[in-house]
């Protein structure tokens, strides 16, 4: 069975079984407003992929690197914000590039980044 990377399927018991951290820490993430998992009509909650994949990144910033979830809050921020931008970059270099109808810019025309960031932890 194939899952959507958002569509919500996992109860917070296997989340916290999976990742090896109590439920009462996931719900208290959810009060900090840092995951929003879905609800079912039992208000049950329903993690996805992209939730879990999102918790890891909170779990590596507070075990690994010692930020707290203040913290954690503003990166989160400002990792969606720079997404953000990322899109509008991408849409805007896309129109240049419809209007120019030439070859891709030449290097000294337009940046253009070749990845994402990621955060890399050192040690282990």
């Amino acid at each position: 069975m194939h899952h959507e990377y958002d569509e919500p399927v996992y109860l917070i018991s296997v989340v916290a079984k999976v990742l090896t951290i109590h439920p009462q820490t996931l719900r208290q993430y959810e009060r900090e407003g840092l995951v929003r998992p879905s609800r079912t009509d039992g208000k049950m909650r329903l993690y996805s992929q992209q939730d879990i994949d999102k918790i890891k990144m909170i779990l590596r910033l507070t075990r690994d690197l010692g930020v707290n979830l203040a913290g954690v809050d503003v990166i989160m921020q400002l990792k969606d914000k720079i997404d953000e931008c990322e899109d509008i970059i991408d849409s805007l270099r896309a129109e240049v590039s419809s209007l120019t109808k030439k070859e891709p810019p030449t290097k000294n025309q337009l940046v253009k980044r070749k990845n994402s960031y990621e955060i890399i932890l050192f040690g282990e």
